[in-house]
């Protein structure tokens, strides 16, 4: 049996400063994301994603304990709360859409894409990314934060 679940999370930037992370890397060309957490839209996005399989509530539960509770800001441990959610099924394959200004992806997408890979245990080929400015039509677009959307397959393992 396979399952597909969809996420998304949003961000705005910071006003000042550098280092926005996402899917696990640090960018310098943008500011950091205004969030309780470091506001990793592409790990977050794969933690809504995995929620919609699983209906464990990880963002808007655990990880406010996580980060208010225990001081972990760090979204590497919020998607490994939500593989354990997993139980029974093992992940297929992610498909992620970034959409922003800033910073510029294309050149690190590789990178992104082994990060993620690294992050959840499966292999990069198993990991989509693509990336849009969507001709500047929303706040995203113009440079006032990111945007992620994940969909992410799952199949059931004996």
């Amino acid at each position: 049996m396979y399952k597909t679940g969809i996420g998304q999370d949003s961000h705005r930037f910071q006003s000042e400063g550098k280092g926005a992370v996402v899917g696990g890397l640090c960018f310098d060309d943008a500011p950091p994301l205004d969030a309780d957490s470091d506001g990793d839209v592409v790990f977050h996005a794969i933690c809504n994603a995995i929620t919609s399989i699983t209906h464990v509530p990880i963002l808007g539960d655990l990880a406010i304990k996580m980060c208010h509770e225990k001081g972990i800001r760090d979204s590497h441990q919020y998607l490994a709360a939500a593989l354990k959610t997993l139980k029974g099924y093992q992940i297929e394959h992610i498909a992620l859409t970034i959409e922003g200004q800033r910073p510029k992806f294309q050149k690190r997408s590789q990178e992104l894409r082994q990060s993620v890979a690294a992050a959840v245990g499966i292999d990069s080929d198993q990991i989509g990314v693509t990336f849009t400015t969507g001709d500047g039509m929303t706040a995203f677009g113009r440079g006032e934060g990111l945007q992620c959307f994940c969909v992410i397959s799952v199949k059931k393992i004996s």
